[in-house]
């Protein structure tokens, strides 16, 4: 499989790339389904990675594919099996810092909204819970930026964190 992100078809869809013995055997775009010998392949992609890629026997047994060892994905897979410890600690990291990251962006959206007069006429003056300095702000969204690419790497979808965009 080859899911690259920034290969879409004229309608923006991601298009999902089927290999078989080093050769190209099928293209389609995301979502995508490619029947094979003893069921299916499933491919979804999401705005910033996969979703899913899952061999679905014809019993309906799933399993996740695992990623080409000279693929990005590959080598997050390899250090995750290497240093489990602290791969989980990566994680803990990623997903702790793309929460503050939603949480401040929140803010950011919701303060001017909350400032339009018939609203603020209504619930009185609304000032930013934190106020962060610009060079931290940019801070914080680059280390969100590298934290949903650690999360697009280990191949681990969830809906409540990763669904931005979609």
């Amino acid at each position: 499989m080859d899911v690259r992100q920034w290969k879409t078809d004229e309608n923006g869809f991601v298009k999902v790339f089927l290999y078989r013995n080093g050769r190209q055997y099928a293209v389609s775009r995301a979502p995508a389904v490619f029947p094979v010998e003893g069921g299916a392949i499933e491919v979804a992609a999401s705005s910033f990675g996969l979703k899913r890629c899952h061999f679905v026997s014809d019993a309906g047994t799933e399993r996740q594919l695992h990623p080409d060892a000279h693929s990005a994905e590959g080598r997050r897979a390899r250090f995750d099996d290497r240093r489990p410890q602290l791969s989980r600690v990566i994680g803990v990291v990623s997903i702790v810092a793309l929460l503050v990251g939603v949480g401040l962006l929140l803010q950011q959206i919701a303060v001017p909204i909350l400032r339009i007069p018939p609203i603020a006429e209504q619930i009185g003056p609304v000032e930013p819970l934190i106020r962060l300095p610009l060079w931290l702000s940019l801070s914080l969204g680059l280390i969100a930026a590298i934290a949903s690419t650690e999360r697009a790497l280990r191949m681990r979808y969830r809906w409540w964190l990763d669904a931005a965009g979609n």
